[in-house]
């Protein structure tokens, strides 16, 4: 059976740098920082003050107000990204085949505020049970993907993926193995998250996953930094349309980009901490490029996954020099996380979609926030410090990792007939 090429015609973004795909991409080349003090709940008594928030997003300019309260802000994050996607791709629901158009959404937590603020209010009672009649609806992690499917008209292969920071990965490697097969023409996938409030920052807080820097938040991300003490939570959605190829030629779609191949795999070591050697990351970006019939001297730029994470930040360039051999010196790596923060369950397409623009535009965006070099992460790699950088960019690979020990590695190339 000869596998069918996706290629991708659509992308839709709303991000701590930008609420649309343009903002998000001027951003990132720009170095722009998305982060500062939380303005979406009194923090006066958390360990961590600031997170990267979406800006400037009124539910009122994209919903009307009765619809509006139906939809968790993870949930109206994705339906906003999707949007944009599927008006980018130029889709016209009348001229395709809606049994063959499918959504496979993400999720890493789902409704977090949702869920924090029905049971806070059924505390805070008298014991009797008042739930909001939309708070199973409105928390489950799946139902974005619905919600897209039903207010495009998508019928074809509609759920959701959930596999911690690995989510939105998970989302993309399945829509591009469902085209291939000849399983549908058109995905919609991608995903959201919105975990900026009580629950998320107390939470990860607890865990002492996330940073406390409150007297520099600025510089508190700071991937591959030697001072790193944790990741910033992030918050937004990011939505890709991937197509079957011959179905985009023929509907005279804009194509930026070819999904080469994917790869996933587990560490089977830890509940939250990577392998110390990278060993479940070396699998999965070789899995990937076994999938996409490359070598690893045909990379030309990593995204990586880049947390900002003592050990997580250890263990990735460990894995990159580890597949990559010599070649590794020679590729583009850098942390969009460093601007955006770490968007959870977002995290996977939010990245690919600056991997795919990378790819289009032939420039690498920067890693910012570095200012001393950490001993144990090699740095004769070229984590592209400071400033964007222009090069030829062919193939360029992105990696997510999730707590569990998920890993998933997408590899972009450039389109050629």
């Amino acid at each position: 059976m000869s596998l069918k090429r996706v290629v991708v015609t659509g992308l839709g973004a709303v991000t701590p740098l930008g609420n649309n795909v343009n903002e998000y991409w001027e951003g990132l080349v720009k170095g722009a920082n998305g982060c500062d003090k939380i303005t979406l709940f009194d923090t006066s008594k958390f360990k961590t003050q600031f997170a990267c928030e979406v800006k400037n997003f009124d539910p009122k300019a994209y919903f009307d107000r009765k619809e509006a309260r139906k939809y968790d802000r993870y949930a109206q994050f994705g339906m906003v990204s999707a949007d944009e996607a599927i008006a980018n791709a130029g889709i016209d629901i009348n001229s395709i085949d809606p049994e063959r158009a499918g959504v496979i959404w993400a999720s890493g937590i789902g409704g977090l505020k949702t869920f924090f603020d029905e049971v806070v209010s059924y505390a805070n009672g008298d014991g009797t049970p008042r739930f909001n009649p939309f708070f199973i609806p409105k928390m489950i992690a799946d139902i974005t993907a619905g919600h897209i499917s039903i207010k495009h008209g998508f019928m074809g292969p509609n759920y959701a993926t959930v596999s911690a920071c690995s989510s939105a990965a998970n989302s993309l490697v399945d829509a591009f193995n469902l085209i291939r097969l000849g399983k549908g023409d058109i995905f919609v996938s991608g995903g959201s998250e919105a975990a900026v409030n009580e629950a998320g920052i107390g939470g990860f807080n607890a865990m002492h996953a996330i940073s406390t820097r409150n007297d520099d938040p600025k510089t508190a991300s700071r991937p591959f930094d030697k001072d790193r003490d944790g990741f910033v939570l992030g918050e937004g959605a990011g939505a890709v349309v991937f197509e079957e190829l011959e179905h985009a030629k023929k509907r005279g779609a804009t194509i930026y980009a070819e999904v080469a191949g994917g790869g996933l795999s587990a560490d089977a070591y830890h509940m939250t901490s990577p392998h110390p050697e990278g060993k479940g990351a070396v699998l999965s970006m070789r899995s990937a490029l076994k999938d996409a019939g490359l070598n690893p001297e045909d990379i030309d730029h990593i995204n990586t996954h880049g947390t900002s994470t003592p050990l997580g930040d250890i263990a990735e360039p460990k894995a990159i020099v580890e597949l990559f051999k010599d070649h590794a010196y020679t590729i583009n790596i850098n942390s969009t996380k460093s601007m955006t923060g770490h968007l959870l369950g977002a995290a996977g397409s939010a990245e690919a979609i600056a991997t795919i623009l990378a790819v289009t535009n032939d420039v690498v965006p920067p890693t910012i926030n570095h200012f001393t070099d950490d001993p144990e992460i090699d740095n004769k790699l070229n984590f592209t410090f400071y400033n964007a950088v222009e090069r030829t960019i062919n193939t360029a690979l992105t990696n997510t990792f999730g707590f569990g020990g998920h890993n998933a590695s997408i590899i972009f190339k450039k389109y050629k007939a």
